[in-house]
Parts: C-alpha cells; sequence; structure tokens
C-alpha cells in the first residue's frame, strides 16, 4: 500500500516592523511547509527583507483591522490547511514536531488549539506558571475562519469539535514596557471606536477597574511567580484597563457634542 502523503500546509503570518522578530519565527516553522505567507502593512524597517530571505512570500495590504487581517492572510495562502502566527510567535521544538506528526498521520478534527505562553521583555523564555492563551491557530480554512471583528482576532469554528495540541508557542509579545505600553495605548484607542456601552456602566466600573485587574493579572494569572517583572506587568495592565474607560466616556461625550 502507498503510503499517505502528508497534508499540506500554509503558514500565515501578518506583520508590520518585525524584522527584528520575525526571524526566529520563520525559521522555526520553515520545517512544516513549503508556503509561508507574511502579510506586511507597510514596514519601514527590514521586515520584508528578512522575510524573503527566509523563503515566505510576501503580500502587502493596508491595514484593515486584526481580524480582516488575518482573513485576507487566509485567502492568501496555497493550501486549506493553515497555521496562522502573530510575527512574535516562535514555535517550540515540541508543539512543531507535534504539528508535523499530525499532518503525516492526517487531521482527525478541522481545528486545534494550542498555548501561547508570554515572555517578559528582555527575557529568553516563559517564567515559571507563565500566563497564556489557548487559541485555535491550525484549523481548515473550508470549516474555520478568523471573524470579521477589526478589535479580536479569533477564529469561529462554529460547532466543530476542536482538539488541543500539548505543545506550545513562546510569545515574544513586547520589546520592552514602553512598547507594551504603546500596544495597550493603541488597543485602548481601536475599543474606544467600536465597542459601545451605556455610560453609567462605565461609571460604575470605574472606581473598581484598577484593583480588580491587577488582581486578576498579579494572582490569577500567577505574575506573582515574575517578582519585579510580574508586579510592574500587572499594574501597567490596570492602568491600560482604567485608561480604556476613560477613552470610553469620552467617545461617548464627543459624539454627544456633535449630535
Amino acid at each position: 500500500m502507498t503510503p499517505r502523503a502528508p497534508t499540506p500546509l500554509s503558514c500565515c503570518i501578518i506583520a508590520r516592523n518585525e524584522g527584528d522578530r520575525i526571524g526566529d519565527v520563520l525559521r522555526a516553522v520553515k520545517p512544516l511547509t513549503n508556503d509561508i505567507v507574511v502579510v506586511d502593512s507597510g514596514s519601514t524597517d527590514d521586515t520584508i527583507t528578512v522575510a524573503q530571505s527566509l523563503g515566505a512570500r510576501v503580500v502587502h495590504h493596508d491595514w484593515p483591522g486584526y481580524g480582516p487581517q488575518k482573513r485576507f492572510s487566509e485567502d492568501c495562502a496555497r493550501h486549506d490547511w493553515i497555521l496562522n502566527l502573530d510575527a512574535d510567535e516562535v514555535l517550540t521544538p515540541e508543539l512543531r514536531e507535534e504539528i508535523s506528526a499530525l499532518m503525516t498521520k492526517g487531521p482527525e478534527l478541522s481545528a486545534y488549539r494550542f498555548r501561547i505562553r508570554n515572555v517578559y521583555p528582555g527575557k529568553s523564555r516563559p517564567r515559571w506558571l507563565a500566563d497564556y492563551h489557548n487559541y485555535v491557530r491550525l484549523y481548515d480554512r473550508r470549516v474555520a475562519r478568523f471573524r470579521e471583528s477589526p478589535v479580536h482576532d479569533t477564529v469561529d469554528t462554529g460547532r466543530e469539535t476542536v482538539g488541543q495540541l500539548k505543545g506550545s508557542v513562546t510569545h515574544f509579545s513586547a520589546r520592552s514596557y514602553a512598547h507594551i505600553r504603546a500596544k495597550l495605548e493603541a488597543y485602548a484607542n481601536l475599543q474606544a471606536k467600536v465597542l459601545k456601552r451605556p455610560a453609567w456602566t462605565i461609571w460604575l466600573r470605574l472606581p473598581f477597574e484598577y484593583p480588580l485587574v491587577f488582581v486578576r493579572y498579579y494572582l490569577l494569572r500567577c505574575h506573582f511567580t515574575g517578582g519585579w517583572d510580574g508586579l510592574y506587568t500587572s499594574h501597567i495592565a490596570a492602568m491600560a484597563r482604567v485608561k480604556r474607560l476613560l477613552k470610553l466616556l469620552a467617545a461617548q461625550k464627543a459624539v454627544r457634542a456633535a449630535a
């Protein structure tokens, strides 16, 4: 009996000014696929040069928001099975081997999730009990696709059963704490434009937002294992949520003034 051919896989990555980080991402995923597509939204550094030198196809697409950009990257893929990564997410060897075995055998489900473990700025690996997101990032685009939301980049799997992979991705989310603050500021600005909340609910939440978010990050997400980094990260996250509420109030005030 002729051995079954492995299920072909594409890797889709969205990027902008990630020249210092995208190389590690591409090198880690390259053994898995002959089709890596990087959708660039206007890099001014060497992102495109680095990506092309490592065998990726680079496609320019102006930034429409997280979900739409991810969906565009799906449309650019040559294969239906997609591994969707960000330009700061590096596959661990364990996850790479797990995905390779799955594609060789043939997936039994239409979508799989895996853990994306965060790393503090300047560190090389996640801390003990590092917080993580558990997202669907390996899927058949004929069944599952990213949602259209410009704010949230999650895969809609409908009623499909989703598998859980054991391996993880190392997430080098921020170059520095200033970078974290800038990212959270930009995200809050975007949310202020698209989220709709009654003003009274915002005022009700405002006094409690900082302590509740801080406790959630420091204790429930185990940032207490990160020493000073964990303390400061929890503070930044809590302050960002307070600023988001203030931006929502300011946006509502501007709408009323313009009416």
